[in-house]
Order: structure tokens, then sequence, then C-alpha cells
């Protein structure tokens, strides 16, 4: 008993520190887009191991098998992606006024592609690299 006991609370301490950092990364990722990655693993990841904490006790340690934390999960697990979809989704569709003001360079535009990263004309041997 001590150890099934003992692997419940390992399950809960992955859970907890998955949390933390989905908490962590919400609260200090600098865009919408980096920031969407904290929520949705720890949702995941962190309240997953929790609820399957939760069940194994409840069906090892107290000899009830509970559905409520298994249709939770389940419903999470299903929903966590979509929403992350949905929530990148609509970002993007906000931002096209912001995308369509850019010059035209021939090239595509989004935020898929390296639209920053000017392309190097010069032959490879005249480009000099930083020393550090």
């Amino acid at each position: 008993m001590i150890l099934v006991e003992g692997a419940i609370s390992i399950v809960i301490l992955v859970g907890a520190f998955f949390l933390f950092v989905g908490s962590l990364g919400l609260a200090k990722l600098p865009d919408l887009m980096r920031r969407l990655h904290g929520p949705t693993k720890a949702t995941t990841l962190g309240i997953g191991s929790m609820l399957i904490a939760s069940m194994l006790y409840f069906w090892i340690v107290e000899g009830k098998p509970s559905i409520h934390e298994f249709l939770i999960t389940l419903f999470l697990f299903l929903t966590a992606p979509v929403t992350a979809q949905m929530i990148a989704k609509a970002y993007i569709l906000r931002e096209r006024r912001a995308r369509e003001a850019l010059p035209d360079t021939g090239r595509p535009v989004g935020w898929a592609t390296l639209d920053a990263a000017e392309p190097d004309e010069r032959p490879k041997a005249e480009r000099t690299f930083p020393t550090s």
C-alpha cells in the first residue's frame, strides 16, 4: 500500500511541476503566440496528471472506480488543443491588418515564415561572422 501511495504522490508532484511551469510560461513569455503554450501544456500534462492520480487513488486505495475523473481528463485532452488552435487563429486574423500594411517584398508573409530575416546577397566568402 505504501508503494502505491508513493507512486500516486509522484504523479501528483509531476502534475504540480507542469502546472508551475505552465503558469510561469503564461506570466513570463512575451507575446500571445508564445504564451499560448503555457496554459495548454499545463492543462494537458499538469491537470491530467492530477486527475489520473486522483482516479488511481480512488480505484486502488479506496476500491471505488471513479469515472468522473476519467471523463474530465478525456474532456481536457480533447478541448485543450482545439482551444489553443482557436486562440491562435483569432490572433492571426486580428493581426491581418498589420501584416497587410507591410511593404510588398515579393515573398510570402506570415507568422510561419522568416519575415524579419532578409537574405544575405553577398557572396559566401565575403560574409563575416561575429567571433566571441
